[in-house]
């Protein structure tokens, strides 16, 4: 480990600043573009499309690019953690991520240039994601870890507080015509979060990269599934997500080649994680124990982040399920408010006063009650809520199938309903991943976090692919519902039996301490 700045034990680093101005004008330019990518689509770059079909066409548009951005942390995770450091790895693909906002701007009207765009957006945004975080944690060590908690809250913080504006301002720029300039501005400020993290480089705490590291994650998972030869339970199940990862390619023609690589890659990695934990213990002797026992640290909490996926895919709904059904809905007559999409300023601004009433009021209030709110505790009750918001919406699209003309503002009950769930899963989740892994599987890690979000939003392009069947829609269509009202509940569902799910195994989770010894 290499520090370039002196600091003063047990106090909050002078860098920190750096990292939070960094994050606070990415996220502006991130929630812009993204808070009007489905309107965008929709009455601009896919107008060719037939009516019926913009929407749709537009909501997997979306979702793949979100999946995009959650899936390229793995990439980032291992340039950081083999070669380039989280320093390094964040700022050349910032630059990246800069390259692909400015091709939005000057692309409205070219579906190759755009969609370019958007890949390299997601390039850029999902390669830097887990540096950024785990880079945030390489500034504490034991004598400040205490301070961690509150720095992540305030990054939590500051995310929405760019998300917030962004959400706010970007949408009726839109609305009003101007297309070009509602991608530049976000283009403009992720030139500017690039400089300002470039200013703090000689402030940074930097680990450096660990790497081609034989005790690494993938070479211990590599002795365990293989060394002393010949099949076992292990190997077989490797063997057979292999086989069951290439069957998943049947599928292309459904869901398209993004959704179907991702299905091929959750699919191999269930299998061969399963076949690791069967033969972990067979890794030991042949690499520290250290080093075996942060594997097996990783393998148990990502059944966690398995679990969570659920969450992802009514989370990210908001940005395009939740805007279709605002769109059909009465705006309040405010001048400031002129679309839809600004609803989803509800969201960042609720986040920015829950995290310190929860923090100041109701965490501490239920310790004076004899309840501890722990992480697993949050993250689980967080799902829960998150399937109480789709009831409600699923209920004003019942209102709204039946003809009732609905004010928008109905929306925020279940957008309060849903933020509270995301502070207790999203902003917890941060924390509690960095914590549980061992420094030279921090990024890898917090990839994995990442990839949470991909497969969510698998799920949702898997439900929408499944109503296409005719059979699937005569059926839905006979119990009197539309399609639309019968996805909601359904994931609904699903976000209770994940929360369920999710209880029951963190009563056996031991709760791990990694921070970096001072």
């Amino acid at each position: 480990m290499s520090t370039t700045a002196a600091q003063v034990p047990g106090t909050m680093p002078r860098q920190i600043p750096f990292i939070i101005g960094n994050e606070a004008c990415e996220r502006f330019s991130f929630y812009g573009m993204r808070n009007v990518l489905t309107d965008f689509l929709v009455g601009y770059l896919l107008i060719s499309l037939a009516e019926a079909d913009r929407q749709p066409a537009a909501k997997e548009v979306f979702h793949v690019f979100v999946m995009g951005v959650y899936f390229f942390p793995l990439l980032g995770g291992f340039l950081s953690d083999r070669f380039l450091g989280k320093y390094r790895t964040i700022f050349w693909l910032s630059l990246v991520y800069c390259v692909g906002q400015g091709l939005l701007a000057f692309s409205i009207e070219s579906k190759t240039g755009f969609y370019a765009g958007l890949f390299l957006i997601a390039l850029g945004s999902g390669g830097i994601k887990p540096c950024v975080s785990a880079f945030v944690g390489d500034q504490f060590d034991q004598t400040n870890k205490h301070l961690a908690k509150l720095v992540f809250d305030a990054f939590y913080f500051i995310i929405n507080f760019g998300s917030f504006f962004a959400s706010l301002l970007i949408p009726p720029l839109l609305k009003s015509g101007y297309a070009r300039l509602a991608f530049g501005v976000p283009a403009i400020l992720m030139a500017l979060s690039t400089v300002v993290f470039f200013a703090g480089r000689n402030r940074y705490v930097n680990v450096a990269p660990a790497g081609k590291d034989p005790n690494g994650f993938l070479s211990v998972c590599r002795t365990a599934l293989f060394s002393g030869g010949g099949l076992n339970a292990g190997t077989v199940l490797f063997l057979l997500g292999d086989v069951a990862s290439l069957a998943a390619f049947a599928l292309w023609p459904a869901l398209g080649p993004v959704a179907t690589i991702c299905l091929s890659l959750v699919i191999f990695l269930v299998f061969a994680g399963a076949g690791v934990w069967l033969r972990i213990e067979n890794a030991r002797g042949k690499h520290p124990d250290e080093d075996v026992d942060g594997v097996k640290a990783v393998l148990r909490v990502l059944v966690l982040f398995a679990l969570v996926t659920p969450f992802w895919s009514l989370f990210d709904q908001k940005a395009s399920t939740w805007i279709l059904q605002a769109k059909s809905m009465q705006l309040p007559g405010w001048g400031w408010f002129t679309t839809a999409s600004q609803m989803q300023a509800l969201n960042p601004l609720l986040v920015m006063l829950l995290i310190p009433f929860n923090n100041l009021v109701l965490y501490p209030g239920l310790r004076k009650r004899g309840v501890e709110p722990t992480a697993l505790r949050r993250m689980g009750l967080g799902i829960a809520f998150s399937g109480l918001s789709w009831i409600v919406v699923g209920s004003i699209q019942l209102a709204l199938d039946g003809g009732q003309s609905l004010p928008i503002l109905w929306q925020i009950i279940p957008y309060a309903l849903l933020t509270f769930g995301e502070v207790l899963v999203s902003a917890t989740g941060l924390e509690f991943a960095y914590s549980q892994a061992p420094a030279r599987m921090k990024s890898v890690l917090m990839a994995f976090w990442s990839l949470s979000v991909t497969i969510g939003n698998l799920w949702v392009l898997l439900v929408n692919a499944s109503v296409k069947n005719d059979g699937v829609t005569s059926a839905i269509k006979a119990q009197g519902w539309s399609v639309i009202a019968t996805q909601m509940y359904f994931f609904a569902a699903f976000a209770f039996v994940a929360a369920a799910a999710f209880g029951l195994y963190a009563r056996r989770y031991t709760v791990g301490d990694y921070y970096r010894k001072s």
